[in-house]
């Protein structure tokens, strides 16, 4: 059951409670707007493009999960502008770069940490990419949400 009246969670009818899933297969979408959001990375939302090396030297730390929580609360801060929370996202894609054995389950840790509290799970799609935008970026999260 979504937290979002807008959005209905459809799991197969084999289902096992019993596994975890830290995403969902399906969310069919009842009513509401699609609400798109850029691109977000360990740099703040609002950022010097082209990038300046001295931010990036300062955000874009040389650690997974603190690039990941950077870019979850720059997320946050475009969905509260848009009137929205993480009980309304819909999808949310994952690029990560240079990925080593564990990154997944470390990244989707934090991630899923910022949802834990609507009881909320959204699809996903976890992508590892040879390089993304700055050499010292690990990497980069686009979400989908529904709103009224």
């Amino acid at each position: 059951m979504a937290q979002n009246p807008n959005m209905e969670v459809i799991h197969h009818p084999n289902y096992d409670k019993n596994v975890f899933m830290p995403f969902v297969p399906a969310i069919k979408i009842k009513s509401g707007k699609i609400l798109w959001l850029a691109g977000t990375t360990a740099l703040p939302v609002y950022h010097d493009h082209p990038h300046k090396r001295d931010q990036i030297q300062q955000y874009m730390v040389n650690d997974l999960e603190t690039q990941t929580r950077a870019a979850m609360d720059g997320i946050k801060q475009t969905l509260d502008a848009a009137g929205a929370s993480f009980k309304d996202v819909v999808h949310y894609f994952v690029f990560r770069a240079r990925p080593r054995i564990g990154d997944i389950g470390k990244a989707s840790a934090v991630i899923n940490s910022y949802f834990a509290p609507f009881d909320h799970k959204p699809t996903s799609t976890n992508i590892a990419v040879l390089e993304l935008g700055e050499p010292e970026q690990l990497i980069e999260i686009q979400m989908i949400a529904v709103v009224d």
